[in-house]
């Protein structure tokens, strides 16, 4: 895809989420390295990321982390991929790569069924402040 930044890792987000947005913020204070953009999955570019990509959106519907022209991953393995690039201790978060991808995809899968009864959605996407502005897309 054309004009996404090729040095940035886009994490594309449940925009309607609560916990996606408090996470969204969380990267964003931790991301003192400025690798990350955002993208709403509701939105326009959202869903042309998630269709050249080829990601049936029935498989994940809150988190995606891409790699423009090098990689994509959903569910654990993204979460996983962000820790590392955060800054501190958020690093060592890999080390739960020694559970089982099955394993932790499964509590993932849990949490995502669950994020809307436990921490609310909004009626629409986010809107960022002026000065959170660039870090989306």
């Amino acid at each position: 895809m054309k004009n996404l930044p090729k040095d940035k890792k886009i994490i594309l987000f449940d925009g309607v989420c609560n916990l996606c947005n408090s996470a969204v913020q969380f990267i964003i204070k931790h991301d003192t390295k400025d690798v990350f953009r955002f993208v709403a999955l509701q939105s326009n570019l959202g869903q042309e990321i998630i269709k050249h990509i080829g990601i049936d959106i029935k498989n994940t519907d809150s988190i995606i982390l891409y790699q423009p022209g090098i990689a994509y991953y959903y569910k654990s393995e993204a979460v996983l991929e962000i820790a590392k690039s955060l800054d501190g201790i958020f690093y060592f978060g890999n080390i739960f790569k020694i559970i089982p991808k099955k394993i932790r995809d499964s509590i993932y899968d849990y949490v995502a069924r669950n994020r809307y009864k436990w921490y609310g959605k909004k009626e629409s996407c986010m809107m960022p402040t002026a000065a959170l502005k660039s870090k989306f897309l």
